[in-house]
């Protein structure tokens, strides 16, 4: 009996026998794995771009709040860089007291960012409404001014002499400067 399968479909045959089984390597050799990295690697993805979401919101909301504070606050930021000038806060205030001085205080362990100051007023009025005039002026200032308490009245005959310290809060650009440049080295 003679064999009826010509050459060319044996070859034919081999030939796809070969590719079948260079599919099946290459399929559970390296599709199949790297289909479970590529899968672990997609839920890795979502993860940091859930994250990346998150942080992007977080930054949003929070340059928004900055931007606003920024605009509502524009007047304290800028009183905060402005120098104290003790000359111009008596020029400034000296209309409220007949007399008006002022004189900073020298103590041991302040905060270098800002400065104590002991003002000594003496006013001919019958009550201290004008020293409540001062205060809502130093609220409208160009600096940022903290009265501390107690605040000295003392009558004598037609005057009422007031005596009290404050502090002046001032952005310390000299320490910053030099923090920054240190930090940077």
């Amino acid at each position: 009996m003679k064999n009826s399968i010509s050459r060319q479909h044996i070859y034919l045959i081999f030939s796809s026998l070969f590719l079948l089984l260079f599919v099946l390597v290459f399929a559970f050799g390296v599709l199949i794995p790297e289909g479970k990295e590529y899968r672990i690697k997609r839920i890795d993805l979502k993860k940091t771009s859930k994250e990346l979401y998150e942080y992007q919101n977080f930054h949003d909301e929070t340059f928004d709040t900055l931007k606003t504070l920024q605009g509502k606050d524009r007047r304290i930021i800028t009183a905060f860089d402005t120098t104290f000038n003790p000359e111009r806060f008596e020029k400034q205030n000296k209309g409220y007291f007949s007399q008006l001085s002022i004189s900073a205080l020298d103590f041991s362990g302040l905060e270098d960012n800002f400065a104590v100051y002991e003002v000594n007023t003496t006013s001919q009025i019958n009550s201290p409404a004008s020293f409540y005039n001062f205060l809502d002026a130093v609220n409208k200032s160009d600096w940022i001014i903290a009265i501390n308490f107690p605040i000295n009245f003392k009558r004598d005959g037609e005057l009422i002499m007031s005596s009290f310290t404050m502090k002046v809060y001032a952005n310390n650009k000299d320490k910053n400067s030099s923090a920054s440049l240190s930090e940077a080295k």
